[in-house]
């Protein structure tokens, strides 16, 4: 509502106060009855699925496949190839050239992403000497600045993932490249310039991977991008245009 409050039976909810403008512009998700049925508890975080208000069940084959991991584990899972747990730099880099990224993108990110992510998810005090990432510590890579969808230990909350789109979308089912502009500027915090820079690269990287012909990156695409299971699906895609080509 335009007043930023919000009737519930009895309990009455206010969002936003007319006199701190921001409140207004930026208004959280606020369920309506039918979605508070579809997608019950959205602020409670989900170990193992990402719902969203579009897919009350996240994405049921794959969270089956992945019930062992939390949503932030199954992101990372593509990359991990041997699936012993253990990302190295060249793994990442044959990811990111199986979804299309080229020879230079995907050096760029590899050095990117084990840079900075490597050590926080050692096992023990000293540093990687391979650079490697180690996905059962994955959660301590988490950075700030982002859109709060994985919680510190590594689970999905469809409430914040809402609250993104809800925020930064202008009504629209999904977020243009100016909108994500915006949103990375209103979603940083102070004295944060790795997690400000880590939340450029992360939705740069989803926009070149989805790379929409209208402009808007669609939510359910960024809702897969989260828990991993979009990867596979590009990945097969390019590699089956590949063999077409060739043949």
């Amino acid at each position: 509502m335009a007043d930023g409050i919000h009737k519930h039976g009895n309990a009455v909810v206010q969002t936003a106060v007319p006199e701190v403008r921001v409140t207004i512009d930026r208004p959280p998700w606020n369920p309506t009855p039918a979605e508070r049925k579809h997608l019950p508890n959205a602020g409670t975080a989900r170990a193992n699925r990402a719902p969203s208000t579009s897919a009350p069940e996240g994405s049921p084959e794959w969270a089956e496949q992945h019930s062992h991991q939390t949503v932030l584990q199954q992101h990372c899972d593509f990359f991990d190839t041997d699936k012993d747990g253990i990302i190295w730099p060249l793994d990442t880099y044959h990811g990111f050239y199986a979804l299309g990224f080229g020879f230079f993108l995907s050096l760029l990110s590899t050095l990117i992403i084990h840079f900075n992510f490597s050590y926080p998810t050692c096992p023990g005090i000293l540093p990687d000497p391979f650079f490697r990432l180690y996905v059962g510590n994955i959660h301590k890579a988490k950075h700030g600045s982002d859109t709060g969808s994985y919680d510190n230990e590594g689970r999905f909350i469809p409430q914040k993932f809402e609250d993104f789109f809800n925020k930064y979308s202008n009504g629209k089912d999904g977020v243009t490249a100016t909108d994500l502009w915006e949103a990375l500027k209103r979603q940083r915090v102070i004295m944060d310039p790795i997690g400000s820079g880590g939340a450029f690269f992360e939705w740069l990287a989803t926009y070149i991977l989805l790379w929409p012909e209208d402009g808007v990156l669609k939510k359910e695409d960024v809702r897969r991008v989260y828990d991993g299971s979009i990867f596979v699906d590009i990945a097969s895609k390019r590699a089956g245009s590949a063999k077409a080509k060739a043949a």
